[in-house]
């Protein structure tokens, strides 16, 4: 049986959750069908072990497909990263208390990957069925783009695995009496199981507008 693999990260920042976990925990050993089974993992929030923890079940599972998922406060959708830089400028401490200001994710390795993701297919499944959606451009320079790029550069030779990188906005307990846009973790968990089947069977992605101006 074939393996998505779906990772999310533990609370980070003074939150006491993750949406992107509770997302993807919800789908840990759900079937899309006979052949394709999800595996959800928490990554630590720690650019010291994030990419070992992610490498190690990359291992396990042998993964077909890899989509990883972290909390971006203030992101008003679900955003779809295109690319991931060999950077790293940590405005926060992680998890253990590491900082890393101007440093590459990987000394020597490749200046950026793309996600190998159809993306624009995946979003416009989604905005078709009323998901707010759209592909981002920044994946910022924390853990999260780290485990973005790191992913990729594990991938970049197994070119029958697809991999790629979802942010999506804090839940709604993470934002009461502040003004801040939210998405409630059940939202996102349905979501996923719409556009998933669309990056399986999706061979070349959609040649539709999905750039920005700005």
């Amino acid at each position: 049986m074939a393996t998505i693999l779906l990772t999310g990260f533990e609370p980070f920042g003074g939150e006491s959750v993750n949406p992107s976990w509770q997302a993807v925990q919800a789908l840990d050993g759900v079937r899309l069908d006979d052949e394709v089974q999800i595996r959800a993992v928490q990554l630590p929030c720690s650019f010291a072990a994030s990419l070992q923890v992610l490498q190690e079940n990359l291992e396990h599972y042998h993964p077909v497909l890899v989509l990883c998922l972290g909390q971006a406060g203030g992101r008003t959708d679900l955003s779809f990263e295109k690319v991931a830089i060999n950077h790293i400028d940590a405005r926060i401490a992680d998890n253990a208390g590491a900082q890393p200001i101007d440093q590459p994710v990987i000394a020597g390795g490749a200046t950026a990957y793309f996600s190998t993701l159809p993306l624009k297919a995946m979003v416009a499944k989604l905005q078709q069925a009323g998901f707010a959606a759209s592909i981002s451009y920044t994946a910022g320079t924390f853990v999260c783009n780290q485990v973005f790029y790191g992913l990729m550069h594990l991938l970049q030779n197994q070119h029958k695995v697809r991999g790629g990188f979802l942010h999506i906005p804090y839940s709604p307990g993470q934002v009461k009496g502040k003004q801040l846009p939210s998405m409630p973790p059940e939202l996102v968990t349905e979501a996923l199981k719409l556009c998933l089947p669309v990056a399986l069977q999706t061979e070349q992605d959609w040649l539709i507008a999905g750039g920005t101006l700005d």
